[in-house]
């Protein structure tokens, strides 16, 4: 993708955007409330470095993806606080992205090359994010073991 027609994509413009982290896990709570409030909003759950989604999740997949998300991250990412989930708009997210806690890097942005993040949850239809590095055979087993 060009960056001429790469910067008339509404999801890579919302991508490219402003984001605030749900720094602490009380924010992250928070912010999954407000996703399972909108469960049925249409959101597309896409596992970077997999091909993205051609259609939105019903509610019960995006249900388990929050569910299984969430137990990941409380899992492998042992810190008192959260800081690697981000959202466009934290009171009313359409766009989150969700950085795999084993394949950090600089996240915040700050880096002239962030790593991508793990997962992204959208309500717009996402296009193909090229993976920094491949997932981890775990990951993909575990992505495919909710959606496939």
């Amino acid at each position: 993708m060009t960056d001429a027609t790469a910067s008339l994509d509404p999801f890579l413009t919302a991508f490219r955007g402003s984001f605030t982290s749900a720094l602490r896990w009380p924010q992250l709570d928070a912010l999954w409330d407000r996703v399972r409030a909108s469960a049925d909003a249409g959101w597309y759950l896409y596992a970077v470095g997999e091909p993205p989604p051609v259609a939105p999740a019903d509610a019960a997949q995006v249900l388990t993806f929050v569910a299984e998300i969430d137990a990941l991250l409380r899992a492998e990412h042992d810190e008192d606080y959260c800081g690697i989930v981000y959202a466009d708009e934290p009171s009313c997210p359409a766009l989150i992205k969700i950085y795999d806690p084993h394949n950090l890097g600089v996240s915040c942005g700050s880096s002239t090359n962030p790593p991508l993040p793990g997962w992204v949850m959208s309500l717009l239809p996402p296009c193909d994010l090229p993976a920094s590095r491949a997932a981890p055979n775990n990951r993909r087993r575990w992505w495919k073991r909710l959606f496939h």
